[in-house]
């Protein structure tokens, strides 16, 4: 049985947060949703594929904030998917 996809991409997060980007890429690689392409853009961050991590921020129409920004933009997403994920730091 598949996953809802609400609980598949807070899986996906969690896994960014573990720094699994691959898991968390093979969670939200289908997923045609604005979410998926947030995390999914986080995930490529985190690889290093900067270019591409901006190409899937555009398609969240979510600002690129760069590798920097990666673990603010993590609890971020975590936040949104699961409001009993830890607080945003």
């Amino acid at each position: 049985m598949t996953a809802p996809p609400a609980d598949r991409l807070a899986r996906a997060a969690a896994l960014l947060a573990e720094g699994d980007w691959r898991g968390a890429h093979a969670l939200v690689q289908d997923d045609p949703s604005e979410a998926a392409a947030w995390l999914h853009g986080i995930a490529h961050t985190l690889e290093g594929d900067l270019a591409n991590a901006r190409h899937w921020y555009r398609r969240a129409h979510r600002p690129f904030p760069g590798p920097d920004a990666v673990a603010h933009e993590i609890a971020l997403a975590r936040r949104s998917l699961d409001p009993a994920a830890p607080p945003v730091p």
